[in-house]
């Protein structure tokens, strides 16, 4: 059981199923919920003392002094006798009432506390979620714009424009570039890239292949910033964005739309 409500669910008989075998199964090896178990069970037994005390129906005072006084025959007679119903229902009642006045009650506030704990919990856990996801969020602004002020701030960081080439999309861009700590800056706006395709930005270095810094897509009228990792130490002949298909390539196979020359 993970419930504390199980062990009191369980001695009012309202466990049935697979709850009630796990509860059983569980507390044969487990002394703590077995523990739990019994006093719930003994707090429930003691309900029954809390019911009203009820004078017994005098007919079946006048029926039990009748068969204590009768001969046997009589009394096989006298028990043989059918009670009447309207009897028979006063008896009843006392067993009534204790279900009435205690169980269902006791259940019916149960199953609401359960109800609105469950309902509670899962709020909770939704908001959580949320502020665990705007954590994550701010902490990846926060570490961004770090990344920013420590590439501008830096002596060593170099600026680099990249141009539009004839018959490209329109648009133009610059990135910032530190070699030593191997990272890169892009800012800029391009038309959005047909369907299909996907703007991806490279360093070209002196020696070596082109190494992907990242793709991306841009809106309409709106500038696209794009910050990344590279390896550190790698000199740049110049930085390049080419037209690809969408979700990017480990090599260039598209048009250069814009290119940066390193002076």
């Amino acid at each position: 059981p993970t419930r504390e409500e199980d062990f009191d669910l369980y001695a009012l008989g309202a466990l049935e199923g697979a709850e009630k075998q796990a509860t059983e199964t569980h507390v044969r090896s487990c002394a703590d919920c077995a523990r739990k178990l019994a006093e719930a069970q003994g707090g429930i037994a003691l309900l029954a003392l809390a019911a009203p005390e009820t004078a017994p129906s005098p007919y079946v005072k006048g029926r039990l002094m009748q068969r204590v006084h009768d001969s046997p025959g009589t009394s096989a007679a006298v028990s043989a006798r059918p009670m009447p119903q309207r009897e028979f229902a006063r008896d009843g009642g006392v067993l009534s009432r204790w279900w009435a006045a205690v169980f269902v009650p006791a259940f019916a506030i149960a199953v609401i506390a359960a109800i609105f704990l469950w309902t509670q919990n899962a709020r909770l856990d939704r908001q959580l979620e949320a502020s665990h996801a705007a954590i994550v969020q701010q902490q990846a602004e926060l570490d961004r714009a770090r990344t920013v002020v420590d590439l501008v701030e830096a002596h060593d960081t170099i600026l680099v424009k990249l141009a539009p080439q004839p018959r490209m999309p329109e648009g133009s861009a610059r990135v910032l570039y530190n070699a030593r700590e191997g990272t890169m800056l892009y800012d800029g706006q391009l038309t959005p890239a047909p369907e299909g395709k996907s703007y991806q930005l490279w360093l070209v270095p002196a020696n070596g292949k082109p190494i992907s810094a990242g793709v991306f897509n841009s809106a309409a009228g709106l500038a696209t910033s794009l910050t990344a990792k590279l390896p550190p130490g790698v000199a740049p002949k110049a930085f390049a964005v080419t037209l690809e298909p969408a979700g990017g390539k480990p090599q260039p196979t598209g048009p250069m739309v814009l290119v940066g020359p390193v002076s």
